[in-house]
């Protein structure tokens, strides 16, 4: 099945998304960081196949996605579950699943928790339930350090010299370097990823989303709605950011959970075990529920 890219408007955004399928039901596959829609490359194909209309757009301040606005408020998450309501709304689909990785994740579980659309199914890849990792933050020495970056990105202007710096080193590094398995990430796969932060005004948005989040760091704790819908979890244990146990305590703020783990793989799990994932993928979306 085919992907092909077009332009989605929504929100006040030209959203450059990438498309697989058609029909009625919706499959929106929401990227992290510093990712772009591209990490859906495999993912795409097989949604189509089961029958999905596929999307997995540029995020706001991401990729070809235009305009990206410099102030950190315009990154705040009620800002970007407004962009993830606009773009199912100009779908027009009847039926959604969400599905994210990462900072898509994140936004995933929050759109969900606040029930902003109707949502079919969630599916989540390698973040933890807001509500847990903010437990994690205030109490595990271990994780914190783990996300010593977070605080980093709270530094005006030295992140995104240092991600930019040498043809963008960095975020050449946070792929290759992070992977247990380095087949799916080529010098070619890795250019796209490092020319797609390169745009003007990317590097900045894409670490807004950080300073936004810290500015909202209070909130987290909640008290969070329990999630309905019918929730996957897909967790990489090798995720050198995020430990795994940061699963645990996830099962008090979802009612139907499942919970997939890849043991020797690693935080960028639908890129690095695309096979394996999608086998998960194809037998929990075929499942009733």
């Amino acid at each position: 099945m085919s992907i092909t890219t077009r332009r989605i408007a929504a929100n006040g955004f030209d959203f450059a998304v990438d498309e697989a399928g058609e029909g009625d039901h919706l499959a929106l596959c929401l990227h992290g960081f510093p990712e772009s829609r591209f990490s859906w490359r495999y993912q795409l194909p097989l949604l189509a196949e089961l029958g999905y209309r596929a999307w997995a757009p540029d995020l706001r301040g991401y990729g070809e996605t235009e305009p990206k606005p410099r102030e950190v408020a315009a990154y705040m998450i009620d800002r970007l579950m407004e962009d993830v309501a606009a773009l199912i709304d100009a779908s027009g689909a009847k039926r959604v699943t969400l599905i994210g990785h990462d900072w898509g994740a994140a936004l995933a579980w929050t759109f969900a928790a606040n029930r902003v659309r109707p949502l079919e199914r969630l599916v989540i890849m390698n973040v933890p339930h807001p509500a847990v990792m903010s437990t994690h933050l205030r109490r595990s020495w271990a994780q914190l350090k783990k996300s010593w970056y977070m605080y980093f990105f709270q530094l005006p202007g030295l992140p995104e010299w240092g991600a930019m710096a040498n043809d963008a080193r960095a975020i050449r590094g946070a792929f290759h370097g992070m992977a247990v398995d380095k087949t799916h990430f080529t010098p070619d796969v890795l250019d796209r990823y490092a020319a797609d932060a390169q745009r003007p005004g990317a590097m900045r948005g894409m670490i807004n989303w950080y300073r936004a989040a810290m500015r909202a760091q209070g909130k987290l704790a909640g008290p969070w709605p329990v999630i309905e819908t019918p929730t996957l979890i897909v967790w990489g244990e090798e995720d050198a950011a995020l430990g795994i146990e940061l699963l645990d305590g996830t099962e008090a703020h979802v009612r139907d959970l499942t919970v997939e783990r890849l043991p020797g793989v690693s935080h960028w799990v639908q890129q690095e075990a695309p096979e394996k994932v999608n086998a998960i993928l194809a037998a929990w979306l075929a499942a009733p529920r």
